[in-house]
């Protein structure tokens, strides 16, 4: 005949557990590293940017997700705030369209000023007005 006759072949002895445990360690191996690499750094920012949007407070200047840069005018109870655009153009947003807060207001009791003033580092402060601005230019402090 032209066709030989298989035998079957008695399968290797398993070795136990251990030998499980070596087949899954790439496995959870490449799992550890996802999750120190990917998913934690993603949980990080996403905490600090709901902390971002829940201090969002009036005055400060905001980008929003579209790319429109403006100065809270008001913010709402529910997830809303008003935006202001441009002078007497006011948009009404979602929190959570916020992208970036470009300037932080200083609080009300801090300052004992306006509580509408941006603090923005490099920018001169009210304290920053022509003397003193004249003496830095000078290298004066």
């Amino acid at each position: 005949m032209f066709v030989s006759t298989a035998y079957a072949q008695t399968a290797a002895s398993a070795g136990g557990g251990g030998d499980m445990l070596v087949q899954f360690a790439p496995l959870i191996l490449i799992f550890v590293v996802f999750y120190f690499l990917l998913i934690r750094p993603q949980q990080k920012k996403m905490k600090e940017h709901k902390a971002m949007l829940s201090a969002i407070r009036r005055g400060d200047r905001v980008v929003t997700g579209g790319g429109i840069i403006g100065i809270v005018t008001k913010v709402g109870t529910d997830d809303e705030i008003t935006v202001e655009i441009a002078e007497n153009v006011r948009v009404r947003c979602l929190r959570s369209t916020v992208n970036i807060v470009l300037a932080k207001t200083e609080p009300a009791g801090k300052s004992g000023g306006d509580a509408a003033t941006p603090v923005v580092e490099g920018e001169a402060k009210p304290a920053d007005t022509a003397a003193g601005g004249i003496g830095k230019l000078f290298g004066r402090k």
